[in-house]
């Protein structure tokens, strides 16, 4: 059984998400700050491994000083040149450069990967970026920028699009059965909750 810590942004970031199934080992999803590494070693974890939704900014911030705690860091491969380059919007909105790191491993549309002993599938959502992913875990679905509970990502900064990012939402809404959503703004819900009453309806 999988436990996930959430843990809010100091200022402007996203939700970052750490889960482990064992109490020792963790995957951090979007670490947004720094102090994500702090929050895991407080409760007695290892990241190691990060998967990252998207590569705006405010979910990418704490990559570097993982990745330098030994994690690796891995993405869709469609969004490894948001992730690293110079569109990730950091200087537009926060004002300074993200800390460098690297992209260890990429993941493509449908893989399943095991990692600290967990198994994740990746889903391919583009239209909040075009290399957009949201992940599941058992239960559980890391929806990024694509889906909020009661809204969506906005879809006007680069490599967005608007019409790709409705049908990655109808494709979400398309699996089957229910899932706890853990998105990277604002309060969790559940993809039922969504199907019948967000801002995209199934």
């Amino acid at each position: 059984m999988l436990t996930v810590y959430k843990i809010y942004p100091a200022g402007f970031a996203s939700n970052s998400y750490i889960i482990t199934a064992d109490g020792r080992r963790a995957v951090c999803i979007d670490p947004a700050q720094p102090r994500v590494l702090e929050k895991a070693k407080s409760l007695g974890l290892s990241v190691e491994s990060v998967l990252l939704t998207h590569g705006h900014f405010d979910h990418i911030g704490g990559c570097a000083v993982l990745q330098a705690a030994g994690a690796t860091i891995g993405c869709l491969a469609e969004e490894k040149p948001l992730a690293l380059g110079k569109d990730n919007l950091a200087l537009e909105f926060g004002g300074k450069e993200v800390p460098p790191f690297q992209i260890d491993f990429t993941l493509s549309d449908g893989e399943e990967i095991e990692l600290a002993g967990i198994p994740f599938k990746a889903i391919a959502t583009p239209g909040h970026t075009a290399g957009g992913a949201c992940y599941l875990a058992e239960d559980k679905l890391f929806t990024g920028d694509t889906l909020f509970d009661g809204s969506v990502g906005r879809t006007d900064l680069p490599t967005g699009d608007p019409s790709a990012l409705i049908k990655s939402v109808k494709r979400l809404y398309a699996l089957a059965g229910d899932y706890t959503l853990y998105a990277g703004h604002g309060g969790d819900g559940t993809l039922e909750e969504q199907r019948k009453n967000g801002y995209i309806r199934a």
